[in-house]
Protein backbone atom coordinates (compact mmCIF):
# COMPACT_ATOMS: atom_id res chain seq x y z
CA UNK A 1 0.00 0.00 0.00
CA UNK A 2 1.46 3.69 -0.93
CA UNK A 3 0.33 6.85 -1.15
CA UNK A 4 1.90 7.28 -4.50
CA UNK A 5 3.44 10.55 -3.98
CA UNK A 6 6.82 11.72 -2.01
CA UNK A 7 5.01 13.99 0.59
CA UNK A 8 2.62 13.39 3.31
CA UNK A 9 0.84 14.66 6.17
CA UNK A 10 -0.23 12.41 9.08
CA UNK A 11 -2.28 14.36 11.40
CA UNK A 12 -3.95 13.19 15.03
CA UNK A 13 -5.50 14.31 17.84
CA UNK A 14 -3.00 13.15 19.90
CA UNK A 15 0.73 12.65 19.53
CA UNK A 16 3.74 11.19 21.27
CA UNK A 17 7.06 11.25 19.84
CA UNK A 18 8.42 8.50 21.81
CA UNK A 19 10.29 10.20 24.26
CA UNK A 20 7.85 12.27 26.17
CA UNK A 21 6.34 11.63 29.55
CA UNK A 22 3.27 12.45 28.08
CA UNK A 23 1.34 12.81 24.65
CA UNK A 24 0.93 16.33 23.34
CA UNK A 25 -2.53 17.44 21.64
CA UNK A 26 -2.86 17.36 17.83
CA UNK A 27 -0.20 17.04 15.92
CA UNK A 28 1.03 16.93 12.18
CA UNK A 29 4.08 14.99 10.94
CA UNK A 30 5.06 15.96 7.33
CA UNK A 31 6.92 13.48 5.29
CA UNK A 32 9.10 13.61 2.66
CA UNK A 33 10.02 10.45 0.81
CA UNK A 34 11.51 8.28 3.45
CA UNK A 35 12.01 10.20 6.57
CA UNK A 36 10.09 12.71 8.61
CA UNK A 37 10.63 16.70 7.49
CA UNK A 38 8.70 18.38 10.41
CA UNK A 39 6.65 17.93 13.29
CA UNK A 40 4.21 20.91 14.02
CA UNK A 41 0.70 22.04 14.54
CA UNK A 42 -1.19 21.05 11.56
CA UNK A 43 0.15 22.53 8.10
CA UNK A 44 -0.43 21.35 4.60
CA UNK A 45 1.93 22.52 3.01
CA UNK A 46 0.15 21.50 -0.11
CA UNK A 47 1.09 17.68 0.29
CA UNK A 48 -1.42 15.15 0.25
CA UNK A 49 -3.11 15.31 4.68
CA UNK A 50 -4.37 11.66 6.24
CA UNK A 51 -6.44 13.01 9.12
CA UNK A 52 -6.45 10.33 11.60
CA UNK A 53 -8.72 12.23 14.25
CA UNK A 54 -9.19 10.87 17.67
CA UNK A 55 -6.05 8.61 17.36
CA UNK A 56 -2.77 8.66 19.24
CA UNK A 57 0.26 8.67 16.65
CA UNK A 58 3.34 7.31 17.75
CA UNK A 59 6.58 6.00 16.42
CA UNK A 60 6.77 2.69 14.86
CA UNK A 61 7.30 -0.29 17.31
CA UNK A 62 10.19 -2.26 17.78
CA UNK A 63 10.17 -5.70 19.36
CA UNK A 64 14.07 -7.00 20.16
CA UNK A 65 12.98 -10.70 20.60
CA UNK A 66 11.29 -12.56 17.64
CA UNK A 67 12.05 -15.28 16.10
CA UNK A 68 10.13 -14.70 12.80
CA UNK A 69 10.72 -18.70 11.57
CA UNK A 70 8.09 -20.31 13.96
CA UNK A 71 9.75 -23.33 15.28
CA UNK A 72 9.03 -25.83 13.39
CA UNK A 73 9.15 -30.01 13.46
CA UNK A 74 13.21 -30.71 12.16
CA UNK A 75 11.61 -32.44 9.28
CA UNK A 76 10.01 -28.84 7.57
CA UNK A 77 11.23 -28.31 4.41
CA UNK A 78 12.94 -25.21 3.96
CA UNK A 79 10.49 -23.78 1.55
CA UNK A 80 7.55 -24.38 4.15
CA UNK A 81 9.64 -22.30 6.92
CA UNK A 82 9.84 -19.87 4.37
CA UNK A 83 6.46 -19.38 3.73
CA UNK A 84 5.39 -19.78 7.36
CA UNK A 85 8.06 -17.17 8.25
CA UNK A 86 6.50 -14.66 5.24
CA UNK A 87 3.53 -14.97 6.90
CA UNK A 88 4.45 -14.13 10.38
CA UNK A 89 6.76 -10.77 9.30
CA UNK A 90 3.40 -9.74 7.88
CA UNK A 91 1.66 -10.00 11.21
CA UNK A 92 4.20 -7.95 12.72
CA UNK A 93 4.08 -5.32 10.40
CA UNK A 94 0.24 -5.21 10.75
CA UNK A 95 0.73 -5.26 14.74
CA UNK A 96 2.97 -1.92 14.38
CA UNK A 97 6.38 -3.52 14.45
CA UNK A 98 8.48 -2.08 11.81
CA UNK A 99 11.71 -3.13 13.35
CA UNK A 100 12.64 -6.42 14.83
CA UNK A 101 15.63 -8.10 16.10
CA UNK A 102 15.50 -11.98 15.15
CA UNK A 103 17.45 -13.76 17.65
CA UNK A 104 17.84 -17.47 16.02
CA UNK A 105 16.20 -19.87 14.72
CA UNK A 106 16.70 -23.37 13.65
CA UNK A 107 19.03 -24.90 11.15
CA UNK A 108 19.46 -24.15 8.77
CA UNK A 109 19.02 -20.34 9.24
CA UNK A 110 17.33 -18.66 6.68
CA UNK A 111 16.49 -15.51 8.75
CA UNK A 112 19.71 -13.51 6.98
CA UNK A 113 17.92 -14.35 3.18
CA UNK A 114 14.48 -12.81 4.83
CA UNK A 115 16.41 -9.56 6.15
CA UNK A 116 17.87 -9.41 2.37
CA UNK A 117 14.25 -10.08 0.79
CA UNK A 118 12.55 -7.36 3.23
CA UNK A 119 15.29 -4.20 2.32
CA UNK A 120 14.66 -5.35 -1.31
CA UNK A 121 10.70 -5.07 -0.81
CA UNK A 122 10.55 -9.03 -1.95
CA UNK A 123 8.69 -9.53 1.21
CA UNK A 124 6.35 -7.24 3.36
CA UNK A 125 7.29 -7.11 6.73
CA UNK A 126 9.43 -5.22 9.59
CA UNK A 127 13.33 -4.29 9.02
CA UNK A 128 15.28 -7.19 10.78
CA UNK A 129 18.28 -7.46 12.61
CA UNK A 130 19.31 -10.50 13.09
CA UNK A 131 21.35 -12.92 14.78
CA UNK A 132 21.23 -16.34 12.59
CA UNK A 133 21.37 -19.12 15.29
CA UNK A 134 21.88 -19.24 18.88
CA UNK A 135 24.98 -20.63 20.48
CA UNK A 136 25.17 -23.56 22.98
CA UNK A 137 26.94 -25.81 24.54
CA UNK A 138 25.75 -29.62 24.17
CA UNK A 139 23.18 -30.65 25.78
CA UNK A 140 22.16 -26.75 26.47
CA UNK A 141 19.24 -24.56 25.51
CA UNK A 142 19.61 -24.44 22.29
CA UNK A 143 20.38 -28.25 21.37
CA UNK A 144 17.90 -29.77 19.16
CA UNK A 145 19.79 -32.45 18.47
CA UNK A 146 16.73 -34.50 20.65
CA UNK A 147 18.50 -38.16 20.73
CA UNK A 148 19.32 -37.83 16.99
CA UNK A 149 23.25 -37.43 17.81
CA UNK A 150 23.17 -40.98 19.54
CA UNK A 151 20.75 -42.51 16.97
CA UNK A 152 22.34 -41.36 13.80
CA UNK A 153 25.33 -39.04 14.54
CA UNK A 154 23.18 -35.71 13.60
CA UNK A 155 23.34 -32.93 15.45
CA UNK A 156 20.83 -29.54 15.16
CA UNK A 157 22.06 -25.88 16.62
CA UNK A 158 24.92 -24.11 16.50
CA UNK A 159 26.46 -26.05 18.88
CA UNK A 160 30.01 -25.41 20.67
CA UNK A 161 31.73 -27.01 23.48
CA UNK A 162 35.09 -25.41 24.78
CA UNK A 163 36.92 -22.15 24.25
CA UNK A 164 38.23 -22.90 20.67
CA UNK A 165 35.02 -24.06 19.74
CA UNK A 166 33.23 -21.16 20.86
CA UNK A 167 35.69 -18.95 19.19
CA UNK A 168 35.11 -20.75 15.82
CA UNK A 169 31.28 -20.69 15.88
CA UNK A 170 31.22 -16.73 16.88
CA UNK A 171 33.26 -16.43 13.78
CA UNK A 172 30.81 -19.29 11.34
CA UNK A 173 28.00 -16.82 12.85
CA UNK A 174 29.69 -13.87 11.61
CA UNK A 175 30.85 -15.48 8.77
CA UNK A 176 27.10 -15.85 7.90
CA UNK A 177 26.23 -12.10 7.66
CA UNK A 178 25.16 -12.21 11.73
CA UNK A 179 24.26 -8.55 12.87
CA UNK A 180 24.38 -9.86 16.52
CA UNK A 181 25.44 -12.70 18.35
CA UNK A 182 23.45 -14.53 20.61
CA UNK A 183 24.17 -17.65 22.77
CA UNK A 184 22.46 -19.64 25.97
CA UNK A 185 24.17 -19.06 29.20
CA UNK A 186 21.42 -20.64 30.87
CA UNK A 187 18.91 -23.64 30.52
CA UNK A 188 15.53 -22.71 29.98
CA UNK A 189 11.79 -23.92 29.81
CA UNK A 190 12.30 -25.45 26.30
CA UNK A 191 12.72 -28.93 26.07
CA UNK A 192 11.93 -31.50 28.19
CA UNK A 193 16.24 -31.96 29.37
CA UNK A 194 16.16 -28.24 30.05
CA UNK A 195 15.89 -26.39 33.14
CA UNK A 196 16.20 -22.19 33.62
CA UNK A 197 17.89 -22.96 36.78
CA UNK A 198 21.16 -24.50 34.91
CA UNK A 199 24.21 -23.04 34.15
CA UNK A 200 25.21 -24.09 30.54
CA UNK A 201 28.60 -22.54 29.66
CA UNK A 202 31.82 -21.54 32.21
CA UNK A 203 33.37 -18.17 32.82
CA UNK A 204 35.84 -18.67 30.49
CA UNK A 205 33.72 -19.71 27.61
CA UNK A 206 31.18 -17.33 28.03
CA UNK A 207 34.35 -14.62 28.10
CA UNK A 208 36.22 -15.82 25.18
CA UNK A 209 32.36 -15.67 23.23
CA UNK A 210 31.80 -12.29 23.85
CA UNK A 211 35.40 -10.95 23.20
CA UNK A 212 35.03 -12.76 19.88
CA UNK A 213 32.13 -10.94 19.16
CA UNK A 214 33.51 -7.79 20.23
CA UNK A 215 36.27 -8.21 18.53
CA UNK A 216 34.11 -8.70 15.15
CA UNK A 217 32.05 -5.63 15.98
CA UNK A 218 28.96 -7.67 17.02
CA UNK A 219 27.25 -6.99 19.93
CA UNK A 220 26.28 -9.71 22.18
CA UNK A 221 22.89 -10.99 23.83
CA UNK A 222 22.48 -13.85 26.33
CA UNK A 223 19.48 -16.44 27.38
CA UNK A 224 19.61 -16.19 30.73
CA UNK A 225 17.24 -16.99 33.37
CA UNK A 226 19.21 -16.98 36.74
CA UNK A 227 21.54 -15.20 38.59
CA UNK A 228 24.98 -16.94 37.66
CA UNK A 229 24.08 -16.88 33.88
CA UNK A 230 23.38 -13.60 33.74
CA UNK A 231 26.46 -12.27 36.25
CA UNK A 232 28.57 -14.32 33.86
CA UNK A 233 27.34 -12.66 30.85
CA UNK A 234 27.71 -9.25 32.46
CA UNK A 235 30.96 -9.42 33.66
CA UNK A 236 31.97 -10.41 30.00
CA UNK A 237 30.23 -7.25 28.36
CA UNK A 238 27.22 -8.20 26.64
CA UNK A 239 25.03 -6.04 25.59
CA UNK A 240 21.49 -7.40 26.43
CA UNK A 241 20.23 -9.96 28.31
CA UNK A 242 17.00 -12.09 27.47
CA UNK A 243 14.36 -13.34 29.56
CA UNK A 244 16.31 -12.85 33.60
CA UNK A 245 12.77 -14.44 34.55
CA UNK A 246 14.50 -15.55 38.00
CA UNK A 247 16.87 -12.69 38.83
CA UNK A 248 16.97 -10.92 41.88
CA UNK A 249 17.18 -6.78 42.26
CA UNK A 250 20.67 -7.38 42.96
CA UNK A 251 21.67 -8.91 39.74
CA UNK A 252 19.22 -6.47 37.80
CA UNK A 253 21.32 -3.43 39.84
CA UNK A 254 24.51 -5.17 38.28
CA UNK A 255 23.35 -5.24 34.86
CA UNK A 256 22.23 -1.33 35.52
CA UNK A 257 25.35 -0.16 36.74
CA UNK A 258 26.96 -1.66 33.41
CA UNK A 259 24.62 0.13 31.03
CA UNK A 260 23.04 -3.13 29.65
CA UNK A 261 19.54 -3.50 28.61
CA UNK A 262 17.37 -6.06 29.50
CA UNK A 263 14.46 -7.58 27.68
CA UNK A 264 12.41 -9.72 30.11
CA UNK A 265 9.89 -11.34 27.48
CA UNK A 266 7.54 -11.01 30.53
CA UNK A 267 4.24 -11.94 28.52
CA UNK A 268 5.06 -16.06 28.38
CA UNK A 269 5.48 -16.10 31.76
CA UNK A 270 2.25 -14.03 32.82
CA UNK A 271 0.36 -16.21 30.55
CA UNK A 272 1.91 -19.68 31.74
CA UNK A 273 1.93 -18.64 35.55
CA UNK A 274 -2.22 -17.62 34.56
CA UNK A 275 -3.24 -20.36 33.07
CA UNK A 276 -1.09 -22.97 34.93
CA UNK A 277 -4.13 -25.12 36.05
CA UNK A 278 -5.92 -24.39 32.97
CA UNK A 279 -5.95 -27.79 31.04
CA UNK A 280 -7.09 -26.48 27.69
CA UNK A 281 -4.44 -24.17 27.36
CA UNK A 282 -1.88 -26.55 27.81
CA UNK A 283 -3.47 -29.06 25.81
CA UNK A 284 -1.27 -28.32 22.61
CA UNK A 285 2.14 -27.89 24.41
CA UNK A 286 4.59 -30.28 25.38
CA UNK A 287 3.97 -32.12 28.78
CA UNK A 288 7.42 -31.02 30.30
CA UNK A 289 6.21 -27.71 29.95
CA UNK A 290 3.87 -27.12 32.20
CA UNK A 291 5.25 -29.43 35.38
CA UNK A 292 8.83 -27.16 34.61
CA UNK A 293 6.51 -24.02 34.85
CA UNK A 294 4.71 -25.36 38.12
CA UNK A 295 8.09 -26.06 39.66
CA UNK A 296 9.46 -22.21 39.16
CA UNK A 297 6.10 -20.91 39.99
CA UNK A 298 6.71 -19.05 43.17
CA UNK A 299 10.17 -18.06 42.00
CA UNK A 300 8.96 -16.70 39.06
CA UNK A 301 6.23 -14.95 40.96
CA UNK A 302 8.85 -13.15 43.38
CA UNK A 303 10.93 -11.95 40.28
CA UNK A 304 8.22 -11.10 38.61
CA UNK A 305 8.17 -7.34 39.68
CA UNK A 306 11.88 -6.88 39.97
CA UNK A 307 12.39 -5.32 36.72
CA UNK A 308 9.97 -2.85 37.50
CA UNK A 309 11.47 -1.89 40.83
CA UNK A 310 14.89 -1.91 39.27
CA UNK A 311 16.77 1.41 36.98
CA UNK A 312 17.73 -1.24 34.68
CA UNK A 313 17.39 -0.54 30.94
CA UNK A 314 14.25 -2.28 29.39
CA UNK A 315 13.61 -3.22 25.74
CA UNK A 316 10.47 -4.51 24.17
CA UNK A 317 11.07 -7.97 23.17
CA UNK A 318 7.83 -10.66 22.92
CA UNK A 319 9.56 -13.87 22.05
CA UNK A 320 6.95 -14.87 19.45
CA UNK A 321 7.46 -17.30 18.11
CA UNK A 322 6.84 -18.91 21.38
CA UNK A 323 3.46 -17.16 21.51
CA UNK A 324 1.63 -16.41 18.04
CA UNK A 325 3.40 -14.16 16.37
CA UNK A 326 -0.17 -12.04 15.88
CA UNK A 327 -0.44 -11.62 20.00
CA UNK A 328 3.17 -10.42 19.93
CA UNK A 329 1.83 -6.80 21.25
CA UNK A 330 0.64 -8.58 24.13
CA UNK A 331 4.08 -8.01 26.05
CA UNK A 332 2.61 -4.44 26.51
CA UNK A 333 0.15 -5.35 29.09
CA UNK A 334 2.14 -8.17 30.59
CA UNK A 335 4.88 -5.51 31.38
CA UNK A 336 2.39 -3.17 33.27
CA UNK A 337 0.89 -5.98 34.78
CA UNK A 338 4.12 -6.93 36.55
CA UNK A 339 4.43 -2.61 37.54
CA UNK A 340 5.83 -1.45 34.66
CA UNK A 341 4.76 1.98 33.36
CA UNK A 342 3.07 2.48 29.98
CA UNK A 343 5.57 4.93 29.87
CA UNK A 344 8.46 2.71 30.37
CA UNK A 345 6.36 -0.37 28.06
CA UNK A 346 6.19 1.97 25.50
CA UNK A 347 9.74 3.69 25.54
CA UNK A 348 10.86 -0.20 25.68
CA UNK A 349 9.41 -0.45 22.34
CA UNK A 350 10.42 2.93 21.11
CA UNK A 351 13.29 4.97 21.91
CA UNK A 352 14.95 2.22 24.23
CA UNK A 353 14.74 -0.60 21.89
CA UNK A 354 16.32 2.08 19.60
CA UNK A 355 19.60 2.72 21.45
CA UNK A 356 19.87 -0.82 22.49
CA UNK A 357 19.66 -1.77 18.33
CA UNK A 358 22.06 1.41 17.86
CA UNK A 359 19.34 2.76 15.60
CA UNK A 360 19.01 6.78 16.08
CA UNK A 361 17.39 7.04 12.60
CA UNK A 362 14.42 5.28 14.32
CA UNK A 363 12.60 5.04 17.41
CA UNK A 364 11.54 8.55 17.81
CA UNK A 365 9.52 10.97 15.65
CA UNK A 366 11.18 14.18 14.92
CA UNK A 367 12.75 15.37 11.80
CA UNK A 368 15.70 13.67 10.12
CA UNK A 369 14.60 9.86 11.45
CA UNK A 370 12.88 7.44 9.37
CA UNK A 371 8.88 7.68 8.96
CA UNK A 372 7.87 4.90 11.10
CA UNK A 373 4.74 5.77 12.80
CA UNK A 374 1.82 3.84 13.46
CA UNK A 375 -1.96 5.08 15.35
CA UNK A 376 -4.48 2.99 17.63
CA UNK A 377 -7.72 4.47 18.74
CA UNK A 378 -7.64 5.39 22.39
CA UNK A 379 -4.73 6.80 24.41
CA UNK A 380 -2.29 3.38 25.81
CA UNK A 381 -0.79 6.02 28.28
CA UNK A 382 -4.47 5.10 29.79
CA UNK A 383 -5.46 2.18 28.46
CA UNK A 384 -1.77 0.11 27.45
CA UNK A 385 -4.40 -2.92 25.49
CA UNK A 386 -5.18 -0.23 22.98
CA UNK A 387 -1.82 -0.83 21.67
CA UNK A 388 -3.59 -4.05 20.43
CA UNK A 389 -5.62 -2.31 18.34
CA UNK A 390 -3.34 -0.58 15.96
CA UNK A 391 -5.34 0.17 12.56
CA UNK A 392 -2.79 2.79 11.02
CA UNK A 393 1.17 1.68 10.01
CA UNK A 394 3.30 3.70 8.00
CA UNK A 395 7.17 2.36 7.31
CA UNK A 396 9.90 4.47 5.79
CA UNK A 397 7.07 6.94 4.53
CA UNK A 398 4.85 4.19 3.01
CA UNK A 399 1.73 3.40 4.12
CA UNK A 400 1.42 -0.33 5.00
CA UNK A 401 -2.24 -0.53 7.02
CA UNK A 402 -4.56 1.64 6.55
CA UNK A 403 -8.32 -0.03 8.20
CA UNK A 404 -9.47 2.47 9.99
CA UNK A 405 -12.92 4.49 8.40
Amino acid sequence: MSTGTDSLVVVADRFWDGNADRPAGRTAILINGSHVEEVAPVRTRGAEVIDLGDRTLIPGFIDCHVHVVPDLSPGTSISAQTLAAVTAMRTLLDNGFTTVRDLGCAPPSITIDLKQAQREGVVEGPRMVVAPRIISGRGGHGDKSAGLAERFGVELGALADGVDEVIRTVRTEARLGADWIKFAGTGGFGSEHDDPELVTYSRAEVDALVATARDLGKPAAVHAFNDEGILRAAHAGVRSVEHASLATSATLSTLADNGIWLVPTQVVTVECLRHLDDDQFWADKPGHLRQTFRTHADRLHQCASHPAGSAVRIAFGSDASVLPHRDNWREFPAMVSTGISPLRALRAATSEAAALLATPDRGTIRPGTLADLVAMPGDPFDDIDCTGNIDFVVQSGRIKRHTHP
